[in-house]
């Protein structure tokens, strides 16, 4: 008859198996997953690219300026020199450049930047939350939005419907009067 300990020991031998193999298995989606976030990267580029090429004004440099997303296509792999996170959000003034706020709040307007050219509309911060590659959970929605809601105050977005945004008129220029109906 096996001892307790014995039986114990056979247990845990499995369990530790079960976990080395788990692990294992976690390294090779975590390499699969970096080298599906290179491709899609790449895929933003090249589509950033193309869209700009094939605006209306052909790529002009005016135009590049007031959405700056489409200015850079390298900029989602080349941080930008920015503010540190977590720094305060500037008031929004003509000629400010998107460089003055962090990371994170430069990445919600290049989204809403993408969804305005692309004539989308309003983007919902769950919709926000998968476009950043993250669970559209609640805590991650309410991150979100309260970034969102920060870039609202002070002029850079716009929610014309709760939990809804835009880019501010005065950001998105010509094509806001289009959005508008004027």
């Amino acid at each position: 008859m096996p001892s307790v300990v014995g039986l114990l020991e056979q247990r845990e031998l499995a369990a530790r198996r079960r976990a080395d193999g788990l692990r294992e298995e976690a390294e090779r989606i975590q390499a699969e997953l970096a080298a599906a976030e290179q491709e899609w990267q790449e895929w933003v580029i090249v589509r950033r690219r193309v869209g700009t090429v094939l605006a209306p004004d052909g790529g002009n440099l005016a135009d590049e300026e007031a959405v700056p997303s489409s200015r850079d296509a390298d900029a989602c792999l080349v941080p930008r020199q920015a503010a540190k996170p977590k720094s305060q959000v500037p008031v929004w003034r003509e000629g400010r450049a998107w460089s003055v706020l962090s990371v994170d709040y430069q990445r919600i307007l290049d989204a809403l930047a993408d969804r305005h050219r692309l004539h989308q509309g309003p983007l919902i911060c769950e919709e926000l939350a998968v476009t950043f590659g993250l669970d559209a959970v609640p805590a991650k929605a309410e991150a979100l939005r309260s970034k969102a809601k920060r870039l609202v105050a002070r002029g850079w977005l716009a929610e014309r419907q709760p939990a809804q945004f835009t880019l501010a008129q005065a950001r998105s220029g010509k094509a806001a009067r289009h959005e508008l109906g004027h």
